[in-house]
């Protein structure tokens, strides 16, 4: 059984619920499905099961109609005669004791939703229809607009004045990787409308781009205008800890600021060998891919404090601001998540910048433990902080005088030698490596490696010694299309043999 067969049947175990609800479908959707999802964006988001009776029994959609029940569905919530403002749902295909069900995942969003011109409000007994009751309306709008400041229109900024190039991307994007999805057919202004980024005024009726819009696919101008603090400051702190060894300070749209924050990590942060089953699987990039969308989904664009990335010796530390939920260190299993910017967070899942909530901290947290040997550090305040442990393979550059020059720190960080950096630097950063490089003669098995090392510990073998000297590139393996075959041996590569003679380069 499969983790999304356990997740399922975890689902319906659970039962119905405030954010749970099950729909029978066998080829055609029920009406009121689009007052469930109506509801849902107006509460605290939930879960959808096609294909479900009310008590849990697995009914199945007939295998033939799956498709057409997928584009009725995606095409109705796109209608804004239907559903108001439109939205994009994704859907996945499921499958229980042989039958088709479709798994739909609404997040919360920062609008009120209409169905049919109708409002609709969830609680434990199901969809509340509560258009004609002032007060409750009044006050979905207070809550939507007191939580989410992403949800700020400006009327003065209409969707010609965002970046056609950004927009195109992103279509370009879902084209490619999202066939199905209804974004890679829209025009500009459809897609930004889908998005929830072009919105009425409340109180005025005046259309205009909101917030999240302008951080998400604003020029940088724009941003400044309405956004005058937001910046990422990208920090390595490793030899100069007063100052810094290496700055990067982003102050542009959330789209190329993800990738901004993913290149300085990528640049000073070693992505050591790692092994998923056959699979290789990079811990860094799964680890920061998290940490850099987390960092501009759920950020408090209204304060005025700096987000900020620190990469020091050991770990690395982000600090951003906040709108908190609750104060102190977050225990993963026991905290609830809570979405910061739905529109934001919506939007990055929509081009793979993000998981679906929830899923990506329980990733980090896996990884996490994995890449640097501790659990990260969580800690929400008005300035959310996350401590990440990271690998090293040699002495605190702070701590060793011969190391001046940012692009040594990078030679160290990273775990590779070069030229650069003098030999006893050398020794001192690498020196696990170099001695498994002095023992390495012709072809031996990891047994024989340890062995002739006296070494024991297995692990301790692979974190200090065999994994960076792969990853630079030193050693290299036999058969390295079945790295866990029995009959695996290593032996050095040119580069290697340059390094044992001291004529690396």
């Amino acid at each position: 059984m499969d983790t999304n067969e356990h997740k399922l049947l975890a689902l319906l175990a659970k039962g119905e619920g405030v954010d749970i609800e099950f729909k029978a479908c066998r080829d055609q959707i029920p009406k009121s499905v689009y007052e469930t999802v109506c509801a849902f964006l107006n509460r605290h988001g939930g879960t959808l099961l096609l294909g479900v009776l009310d008590d849990g029994t697995i009914q199945g959609i007939v295998p033939d109609a799956l498709e057409q029940v997928r584009k009725d569905f995606v095409t109705a919530i796109n209608n804004p005669q239907k559903l108001t403002p439109p939205t994009y749902l994704s859907m996945d295909d499921a499958e229980l004791d042989g039958k088709k069900l479709l798994h739909i995942y609404v997040p919360e969003s920062s609008q009120v939703h209409r169905c049919n011109g109708r409002i609709y409000d969830r609680n434990e007994d199901g969809d509340l229809d509560i258009t004609d009751h002032t007060v409750q309306v009044a006050q979905l709008y207070q809550r939507k607009q007191a939580n989410y400041s992403e949800n700020r229109i400006y009327p003065w900024i209409q969707p010609g004045d965002l970046r056609a190039d950004l927009i195109e991307r992103c279509r370009r994007y879902v084209r490619i990787n999202k066939p199905r999805h209804p974004w890679g057919n829209m025009q500009d202004i459809d897609l930004i409308k889908s998005a929830q980024l072009y919105q009425a005024h409340p109180e005025t009726g005046k259309m205009g781009v909101t917030l999240a819009g302008v951080m998400l696919l604003g020029t940088d101008d724009l941003i400044l205008k309405v956004c005058p603090p937001h910046r990422t400051d990208l920090i390595l702190r490793k030899v100069n800890t007063d100052r810094y060894d290496d700055r990067d300070l982003v102050i542009t749209n959330l789209i190329d600021s993800y990738d901004r924050i993913l290149d300085f990590v990528k640049k000073h942060l070693p992505d050591p060998f790692y092994l998923e089953g056959t699979e290789r699987r990079s811990l860094r990039d799964s680890i920061f891919r998290e940490v850099a969308s987390n960092l501009l989904i759920h950020r408090e664009y209204t304060s005025g404090a700096t987000t900020r990335l620190i990469i020091e010796y050991g770990r690395v530390v982000t600090d951003n601001p906040s709108r908190p939920h609750g104060f102190g260190r977050l225990d993963p299993a026991t905290t609830v998540p809570f979405q910061k910017n739905p529109v934001i967070g919506a939007f990055f899942r929509q081009i793979d910048r993000a998981d679906e909530l929830g899923s990506g901290m329980r990733k980090m947290m896996l990884y996490g433990k994995i890449y640097g040997d501790a659990d990260p550090e969580l800690t929400e305040g008005e300035i959310f902080r996350m401590v990440i442990s990271v690998p090293e393979f040699g002495a605190n550059p702070a701590e060793v005088p011969h190391i001046v020059s940012a692009t040594q720190v990078s030679g160290q960080v990273t775990g590779q030698v070069t030229g650069q950096v003098t030999g006893q630097v050398t020794g001192q950063v690498t020196g696990q490596v170099l001695n498994l490089l002095k023992v390495a003669k012709g072809e031996q098995s990891r047994k024989e490696l340890m062995e002739t090392m006296g070494l024991t510990g297995r692990d301790n073998f692979e974190k200090l010694y065999l994994r960076p000297a792969l990853d630079a590139e030193l050693i290299e393996m036999t058969i390295p299309d079945k790295p866990n075959s029995r009959l695996q041996k290593y032996r050095l590569t040119e580069k290697g043999r340059k390094m044992v003679t001291g004529r690396a380069t």
